[in-house]
This record gives structure tokens, sequence and C-alpha cells, in this order.
């Protein structure tokens, strides 16, 4: 069956800004759009074999691209970026210290843990589980961060008072993975998730300068999106990324892009329901990475 192509279209100034904010369904025909990369997406898509969510805002110039932006899709570990701001925030209102260790047995560690695992006898602190479930997507340490601010639904209300209706965390590590067609549970809109990259990495309100420095920091050390978006972005644009994948074809990356001498570029890229291979679905990825330098360059 063929997949229905979304609407999607680049548009300018003021009326991305208050598309922005509103987050609603992106109506056709707004003046200034195009639709010179539709073409692109659908073969994307019909290469894949699933559906492709793709939102991204130059911040500068208020230029956004957006494809079946608000579709929900599932977020996979691309959560921890809002979790590890959600602990951020907690850090600048006193009720949490990057410093502070955690103790944690071998019952705590999942199957995926190359961080954690490796520290079993000494604990981290929380900025290096903060560093090692953005850098190397740990889910333990994930998890333990989670259990520190109180689980997944207290990460939801969280993000209700940051101003996003849609983005929601339901399970822990590696349930929330599941990415089950109409499962609405741990997911979000790549328009929700570009609207709160927004406010956590670039606006005041959220987090202190040094926390989104330090933000800022962890997401340019990840190790685990080299052949996403970032594989596809012009040489000399500075990127700090977060990926995720999980059942049923899911895999996302969601970037802050830092193109020399401009303001920020901020990207979500989110694939479900594809039986390619990671090597074709990362590919993917890095033609949306192409498609965003094109645009924004």
């Amino acid at each position: 069956m063929s997949l229905e192509v979304s609407r999607r279209q680049l548009l300018t100034g003021a009326a991305a800004l208050f598309a922005l904010a509103r987050l609603p369904a992106l109506a056709a025909g707004t003046p200034g759009s195009s639709d010179e990369f539709t073409p692109r997406f659908a073969a994307i898509e019909t290469r894949l074999g699933g559906r492709l969510g793709v939102f991204a805002l130059d911040t500068g110039s208020g230029k956004y691209l957006a494809h079946r932006a608000d579709e929900r899709f599932p977020m996979c570990s691309t959560f921890k970026l809002v979790l590890a701001a959600c602990v951020l925030s907690r850090v600048d209102a006193g009720a949490e210290s990057l410093n502070r260790l955690v103790r944690y047995g071998s019952a705590d560690l999942l199957s995926y843990a190359p961080i954690t695992k490796a520290h079993l006898e000494s604990g981290m602190t929380v900025a290096e589980l903060c560093a090692a479930a953005l850098q190397y997507s740990d889910n333990t340490a994930a998890n333990l961060l989670l259990t520190s601010i109180g689980g997944p639904a207290k990460l939801t209300a969280w993000l209700r008072t940051q101003g996003d209706s849609m983005t929601r965390l339901d399970r822990n590590e590696p349930t929330l993975n599941t990415a089950l067609p109409g499962d609405e549970r741990d997911t979000t809109t790549p328009q929700a998730m570009v609207g709160t990259m927004r406010r956590i990495l670039l606006e005041d309100k959220t987090l202190s300068a040094s926390s989104r420095n330090q933000l800022d920091t962890w997401l340019a050390g990840n190790t685990t999106g080299n052949a996403k978006l970032r594989a596809g972005l012009p040489a000399g644009w500075k990127v700090g990324d977060k990926t995720g994948s999980g059942d049923n074809g899911a895999s996302n990356d969601i970037a802050i892009i830092r193109p020399p001498q401009r303001a920020a570029i901020l990207v979500s890229s989110y694939c479900v329901g594809s039986g390619a291979s990671g090597d074709a679905i990362n590919a993917a990825h890095a033609e949306v990475g192409r498609i965003v330098g094109t645009v924004f360059g």
C-alpha cells in the first residue's frame, strides 16, 4: 500500500514562529511556502516502506521545513535529551546536585549498559549518568535518572510546565521502545520536540546559562549519531545530537546544529514502520541532513 504523502512546507518569518508556538497541523498554501523538497521526502518513505517525520527550524530566520511534523512517532532514546534537561532544571532549583553519587546494583543493569556496567562497584555521579545516557545512550543510566526525578509521569508533567502538550513518557527502558502501531505511549511529534529543544537549549526560561552550556557539551560529545543527521550535514557545521532506536523500524535523531557565524538550527528526524536495514535507515537520516544543509546553507 502506498503511503499518503503528508503536507510539508518551507515557511518564513512570523507565520513560521506563530505556527511553532501553536504546534498546529501545517496548512497548505501558506504564503512563502515551497514544495520543492516534497518528492525527496516521499522518495525516502517509498524506499524505506515506513513513515518519516521531520521538523527543522532555522532559529535565526524563522524558516522551517516540515514533513509529517504533527504526527506521533515513538521517541525511543531521544527522550534522554529531555530527561537530562529535567535533571538540570532540578540542579538549577537546588533540588539536585551533579556531584551526587548514585549507587546501584547488578539487578539495575539492563542488557545495554556500556558505561554503568563498568562502574558498578564505584557508582556514578548524576553528571556522569547524564553523560552516559546522552553520549552512549546507556539505558541503565537513563532509568537511574528517571528514578531520581520521580519516574516517567513526572517527566511528562515537567514537559507540560514547559509548554509541551504533546510529548509524553509512560515507561522506563527498555519497554518504552516497543513502537507499536497506534500506541501513543512514549511518543512525540517532530514539531513538538523541536519546540521543546528550543526552550531548553536556546531560551533562558527553563535552564540557567551554565546548565544550557552543560547540556550542549554533552550533546556535542555524542558517540552514536555519526551515521545519521551528522553524516549529511555540511563540513564545518557543529552538531550536538541524540539518537534513538526501537522495535518496528523505529529510528530517530534530534540535533542542535550551529553553522559558522549563524544562529542555531534545530532538527528532529523520526522514522518508524520500516523493514529496511539499519544502514538504510541511517542513510535516510543522513539524507534529511543533506536537505537541511541545502535549505539553510
